[in-house]
């Protein structure tokens, strides 16, 4: 991912993810070291417990995440890692990740995500809370090279 200027380019980018229209992720908040992804909860996005696969949350956090990172940091950004915990089932008419940055640095941008779930009404349940590093490459010209 590189640093995007607004909003309506961080949703093209999005959208250029196979897997995030796949799911029907749209950004809906972007700048200002922030990001939030959205997306409907389905019947295919659950678990057999009836609420939405782990997997799913994972990848809200994850990409929400890199897009708040994006909000600061210039280059094709890449997530380093991150954890995230799960504090009661996700369940409701959508879900909501709401990512920030706590930190960022030259070669790393750490964020933080809050993960919700919305029922009919509005009323929010947090859900999941996630942390990850965001990878900031060195640019091409600032590349060690040895001997030839």
């Amino acid at each position: 991912m590189q640093v995007v200027p607004d909003l309506a380019d961080a949703q093209k980018i999005l959208v250029a993810q196979p897997f995030s229209r796949l799911l029907g992720a749209r950004i809906v908040a972007f700048g200002d070291g922030a990001a939030t992804l959205e997306l409907d909860i389905r019947e295919d996005l659950l678990q057999h417990y009836g609420s939405v696969h782990g997997g799913v949350l994972g990848y809200a956090a994850d990409n929400a995440l890199t897009f708040a990172a994006g909000t600061v940091a210039n280059g094709r950004l890449i997530t380093a890692g991150y954890t995230i915990d799960y504090l009661r089932p996700a369940v409701g008419t959508l879900l909501r990740a709401e990512a920030r940055v706590v930190r960022a640095g030259r070669t790393r941008v750490v964020c933080r995500c809050d993960l919700f779930t919305l029922d009919g009404g509005g009323a929010e349940t947090l859900c999941a809370v996630a942390q990850g590093a965001i990878a900031v490459p060195e640019p091409a010209s600032a590349t060690i090279h040895g001997p030839s």
